[in-house]
């Protein structure tokens, strides 16, 4: 499979966690989780996530019909965008560490729709979708 067949493939993928996330935990009972995500947070992988998406489409579509300066300042700005969502939902993950103390909560039952598996699939390959993004970025 050629490197720019998985670079499609992993920027759908990386679509559908922006999406997933949001409406997995941008509902009113605060989402699935030991703690509520705070919805700044929440906003930020959003927001980011939106604009990396646009931005790295634009790069892939018509990066060849801009000049080199311009095709490398908005390859550019989507990676750092990127990296912006897979920093924040690392941060959303960070919810589901044990909690420790008098007053800590105990955790909720770990399934798949409640627990960390999606949050952690969707935010891990997420981080190995952006290195992979980079990388493509710094050799093709």
């Amino acid at each position: 499979m050629s490197t720019e067949v998985i670079v499609y493939v992993l920027t759908g993928l990386a679509a559908l966690v922006i999406v997933l996330t949001r409406l997995r935990l941008g509902n009113d009972d605060g989402g699935a989780g030991r703690v509520h995500v705070p919805l700044v947070l929440l906003n930020v992988h959003t927001v980011s996530g939106v604009l990396a998406l646009v931005t790295w489409l634009v790069f892939l579509l018509a990066g060849g019909s801009f000049s080199e300066n311009t095709e490398a300042i908005v390859g550019i700005l989507a990676l750092a965008l990127w990296w912006v969502v897979v920093v924040a939902g690392l941060l959303i993950l960070v919810r589901w560490l044990p909690s420790r103390g008098r007053h800590a909560a105990d955790g909720r039952e770990d399934t798949w729709s409640e627990g960390p598996g999606l949050s952690v699939l969707a935010h891990v390959g997420m981080l190995v979708g952006v290195c992979v993004f980079t990388w493509a970025y710094l050799t093709i």
